[in-house]
């Protein structure tokens, strides 16, 4: 069971809203997941992410892969920091 650290779509149409969610790999993008770690809205000015970090470095450490974007927020949030630091 390869699991992934993604975003899924949530919002009405042009008013996207997104929700950090850790699910499998082979489900769909807005299917079932195993546990949300945050969520992410660039409707606003400026954009809202929220994280939870805790959640996020456990499944991190447990070996969840994030996707491109996921990577991306994660580091705006500080959590590959963290789990460099983790690590070593």
């Amino acid at each position: 069971m390869a699991l992934k650290i993604r975003l899924k779509r949530m919002g009405m149409k042009k008013a996207p809203f997104y929700r950090l969610v850790v699910a499998e790999s082979t489900s769909p993008r807005d299917g079932r997941f195993v546990e949300e770690i945050g969520y992410y809205d660039p409707t606003k000015q400026p954009a809202v992410l929220k994280v939870d970090e805790e959640k996020a470095l456990n499944w991190l450490l447990k070996g969840a892969t994030p996707t491109d974007t996921a990577r991306s927020l994660l580091s705006q949030a500080g959590v590959m920091k963290r789990l460099d630091e983790a690590k070593k």
